[in-house]
């Protein structure tokens, strides 16, 4: 597939990167020569073009009119919106724009832009937002996701030294699984791997589990969590992200946003819901942090784009006794540092927007893209089709490819979790666990 990416700033440089190893035709254009100087090393397949994505010469010239799909990822909103429009009447096929407007999803406005030619809009802010609100809903896991719209759920939870399953080979848990849970992947040191029945849980590992939502709680109790509810939060940052991640959480509530800029704080205060108080100062303050409470508080968040300062931030906060930690990552190569820093939810808007964009690249029915910052993988949830080589034989028999596992499936309505026995049919929506896969291994099963 032809894609021209529009922009080299953090999102549409790892896109590019990303990109090109799935064997795609990968063009970057952008009007700072700087930006796409790394596109010239021989170890990326892609070619950058300099120009200004609103000039129609530029997009041109970048081959626009022959591109199957057209992304702008600047910075700069109305950018993106202006070169998606001049890119589709140039006769790009399809067209996707980063926004930071939450207005443009309202569905008249989405209607007026695709009659525009925006096909569709990727808003990496409010992706990040959601996912912070999802998981202080369950604040014992590592990463929380609802699948099958809510009828199936993948946790990732740190195994607590006491936790009932420390010691246990997979195989002895195969009566309970059935009925209770699955595991699908664990997470050790700096690896994820696809376990056996031979493989045996230790303490520390991170590990995902796929259960029915009655379930969650039975592994909760089974990874030796405590069962605590977030009702104070304290986020440091005023970014986009926190606004939007405090107008998400519920308004009972009670949020506490610690920004250093003054006069930000002034818009802050305008803008956020009636339960968050905005306060003025620095949240790396130790002393500023006691006076404000936070010892009484279950979760802190650091939003802000200090990659470095989250991190230390939220190390602090837990050891002030914050149960919940959140910390924004914009940097891929922290990101597993951070794990084994053991600082809690991780967040990184290049990941959840290459998630939101890959769905489009796989010519298969796709309905939902997750990458996930703490597993080197990514979760999908994909239909198949009569023709699908996945609905030939029983799991077991598959051979499937390595590091790819299924962790459960949707069949008219009722979520089943999936064993070796298990015989996928056509219409079935699956869920695809795979650690650094490339995404063709995936539309070889279902194509």
């Amino acid at each position: 597939m032809k894609i021209l990416i529009a922009g080299a700033g953090e999102v549409g440089t790892h896109l590019a990167k990303l990109l090109s190893t799935e064997n795609h035709d990968i063009v970057l254009l952008d009007n700072d020569h700087k930006r796409l100087e790394f596109a010239h090393d021989d170890n990326f397949d892609i070619m950058p073009v300099l120009g200004n994505p609103t000039s129609m010469k530029a997009l041109a010239m970048a081959g626009a009119g022959e591109a199957e799909l057209f992304i702008s990822v600047t910075p700069e909103e109305s950018m993106n919106v202006v070169a998606c429009i001049l890119a589709s009447k140039l006769g790009a096929k399809k067209t996707m724009a980063r926004i930071n407007n939450n207005e443009y999803l309202q569905p008249d406005k989405k209607a007026f832009l695709a009659s525009l030619g925006i096909d569709d809009m990727v808003y990496p802010e409010l992706l990040a937002a959601k996912e912070i609100a999802s998981g202080l809903k369950l604040p014992w896991t590592r990463q929380y996701w609802s699948l099958f719209d809510g009828k199936l759920d993948l946790i990732a939870v740190k195994i607590e030294p006491h936790s009932r399953l420390v010691g246990r080979h997979l195989y002895e848990l195969g009566d309970l699984e059935t009925k209770l849970f699955h595991i699908v992947a664990v997470r050790r040191l700096y690896h994820t791997i696809i376990p056996t029945g031979a493989d045996i849980i230790q303490a520390g590992d991170i590990v995902f589990f796929t259960c029915a939502p009655e379930d969650k709680d039975t592994v909760r109790q089974f990874c030796g969590k405590e069962d605590i509810q977030v009702k104070k939060v304290f986020i440091m940052g005023g970014s986009r992200i926190a606004l939007r991640a405090a107008e998400l959480l519920p308004s009972d509530f009670k949020i506490k946003i610690i920004e250093l800029d003054h006069d930000h704080c002034k818009r802050l205060i305008d803008a956020a819901p009636s339960n968050v108080m905005v306060i003025n100062g620095d949240a790396r303050d130790p002393r500023l942090l006691k006076e404000e409470g936070i010892e009484l508080s279950q979760a802190f968040l650091a939003l802000t784009a200090n990659s470095e300062a989250n991190m230390l931030a939220t190390v602090a906060a837990k050891r002030m006794g914050v149960y919940r930690t959140v910390a924004r990552i914009e940097n891929i190569d922290y990101l597993d540092i951070a794990v084994q820093m053991d600082i809690g939810n991780l967040i990184n808007k290049k990941l959840l927007a290459a998630a939101s964009i890959f769905r489009h690249l796989l010519n298969i029915d796709v309905t939902n893209v997750k990458c996930l910052s703490i597993g080197q993988a990514d979760v999908l949830e994909v239909v198949a089709t009569p023709a699908s080589k996945i609905t030939k034989a029983p799991v077991k028999d598959l051979k499937l490819p390595k590091g790819i596992t299924l962790g459960g499936l949707l069949r008219e309505g009722q979520a089943i979790l999936i064993d070796g026995n298990t015989v996928i049919r056509p219409k079935d929506v699956v869920m695809i666990f795979c650690v650094d896969t490339p995404m063709s291994r995936i539309r070889s099963l279902f194509a």
